[in-house]
């Protein structure tokens, strides 16, 4: 099974890119439960802790579109550098004002700022795309690691956030998270040798990606999913609070993070005949009702169980919807496309994030979990009654692909 993955680390100059994002991927899964575990000791408040990681997903995913435009523009380190650098400082600020117990808009600003920068993921896949641009199957194989890639980020950096904020002090998982978020980029950045190249302006269509058919619909479906995991995030630390055992609420996090590391590695390695479209219902229909007996579980290890099982069907949804994503848009929109893709999963991280922390005081930890229940409701719902409208770009945009790069039937 793991074979299939072999040929990506034969890529001439992968290694070091793919070495600079499993660091900035694993800071960037630290960032928001560090956030969250940082201000609920810190201030006392989850209401707080919630609404300030909310805030830099909102500008993540302002900013996220906007930088991918222009890294397709003008290429990925010329764009790229100069937030990563600027992000750092912020992020770093964010750190000294919680310490000094600065006032709580200080923290809003300044992690506002630090979340006005370059994404990863799309930059990391617009390589993929560019390397096996000929190859279909390989470029499933490929899409299919970087989510494995992003899912075992949640399974090392959530674990490792609260560990280290409860075991040094509040402040510790931020400030780990920048410096590997931070060096992750500048090695990524300073891999020149797979950095897709700038089409040329006379030959780049004109227009928004989010404007071409099917893509709207996926980030709207990824918000839903997005939800899922912010409101997730933000109750399994409440949960295991009132449980009188913090630090468990990384046992639950990276639960759900490796059942959908597991089902990301046996995905990706297998081929498929039926639509991207299809696959997404099948995986829609598994979010949702996987997630259910979070809301009838009684106890944590119980709980970490059904995160396990809940978790196993938010890799093949994501990897399908980020596949989805890159078929939709013509190659010099690639980033761009699904950096608008990602940004629908960050906007529903943001508002679980601060949903699931008003359920929270409003409910219990508990009943809380009714947020990610209804979510995956709607993100099933959405995808099914669109369902012939997305298939049908779908289609459209494999018969748009160059004649040698036909994908074979998916």
């Amino acid at each position: 099974m793991l074979s299939a993955y072999a040929p990506l680390f034969r890529v001439p100059g992968a290694l070091p890119f793919i070495a600079g994002t499993t660091l900035s991927r694993t800071g960037g899964a630290m960032f928001g439960v560090a956030v969250i575990v940082m201000l609920s000791e810190r201030r006392g408040s989850f209401g707080l802790a919630g609404a300030v990681s909310a805030v830099g997903l909102a500008v993540l995913a302002v900013a996220g579109p906007v930088i991918g435009r222009l890294v397709d523009k003008h290429g990925q380190r010329r764009v790229a550098l100069p937030f990563v650098l600027v992000s750092a400082a912020c992020g770093f600020a964010v750190v000294v004002l919680s310490w000094r117990d600065a006032p709580a808009w200080t923290l809003f600003l300044f992690y506002g700022l630090s979340a006005v920068l370059p994404e990863p993921g799309p930059m990391s896949r617009a390589r993929w795309a560019h390397i096996f641009r000929h190859e279909p199957q390989r470029l499933h194989t490929a899409m299919s690691f970087e989510q494995v890639a992003d899912e075992a980020s949640f399974v090392v950096g959530p674990v490792l956030a609260v560990l280290v904020s409860t075991l040094w002090f509040p402040e510790a998982g931020l400030l780990l998270a920048e410096i590997l978020f931070t060096a992750g980029m500048l090695t990524f950045l300073a891999a020149r040798a797979t950095e897709p190249p700038v089409v040329p302006h006379a030959d780049r269509p004109t227009g928004l990606a989010v404007r071409r058919p099917g893509l709207l619909l996926v980030a709207t479906a990824l918000v839903m999913t997005g939800v899922i995991f912010g409101a997730n995030e933000v109750i399994a630390v409440a949960y295991a609070k009132e449980a009188g055992q913090t630090g468990f609420s990384s046992v639950i996090l990276g639960a759900f993070a490796l059942g959908s590391t597991l089902a990301g590695i046996v995905f990706g390695s297998r081929a498929f005949r039926s639509t991207m479209t299809r696959r997404l219902v099948i995986a829609a229909t598994g979010m949702f009702v996987l997630e259910v007996p979070a809301l009838l579980v009684d106890g944590l290890w119980p709980l970490a169980v059904v995160m396990f099982v809940a978790g196993s069907a938010t890799a093949p949804l994501l990897i399908t919807s980020l596949s989805l994503a890159q078929r939709l848009v013509p190659k010099a929109l690639v980033t761009e496309g699904m950096a608008v893709a990602i940004t629908g999963i960050l906007i529903g991280i943001s508002a679980g994030s601060a949903v699931g922390g008003w359920a929270i005081e409003a409910w219990g930890a508990q009943l809380a979990y009714a947020v990610p229940v209804v979510s995956g409701g709607l993100a099933l719902s959405l995808i099914a009654i669109r369902y012939r409208h997305l298939e049908g770009a779908e289609l459209a945009g494999g018969r748009a692909l160059e004649p040698d790069s036909t994908p074979v039937p998916a």
